[in-house]
């Protein structure tokens, strides 16, 4: 069993940043790829970004390209996504989640064994 808790969630304004962390409690979460997924309302949950248990691998939804970092620290159990350039329609509930079974970079949400409880972001336009 992995349990995850997101942080760092909050409102913020266009164009402004925000970090969230995951933190993850397994002894073995160096070998998990990691991912992060958003849900708006009304919406399906949505793949955002996922980096491999080394970080040697990343991968990014295109809305998301060229603002968004997702990094991991193993040593603290740990994955981040720093959110930058915000605009309204990053607006969502962002979940973590872990893949304990697979190595390879998972993009939908079956691929995903593990979830948080989820951190509200809100850009306000």
């Amino acid at each position: 069993q992995v349990q995850l808790v997101e942080s760092g969630g909050g409102l913020v304004q266009a164009g402004g940043s925000l970090r969230l962390s995951c933190a993850a409690s397994s002894r073995t979460f160096s070998w998990y790829t990691m991912g992060w997924f958003r849900q708006a309302p009304g919406k399906e949950r949505d793949f955002v970004a996922a980096i491999s248990w080394s970080g040697g691998r990343i991968y990014y939804a295109d809305s998301v390209k060229g603002r968004f970092t997702i990094s991991r620290d193993n040593a603290k159990n740990t994955v981040s996504l720093q959110m930058n350039s915000l605009e309204s329609e990053d607006t969502a509930v962002y979940y973590c989640a872990a893949d304990v079974s697979r190595p390879r970079l998972g993009i939908r949400r079956s691929d995903y064994d593990y979830w948080g409880q989820g951190t509200q972001v809100t850009v306000s336009s």
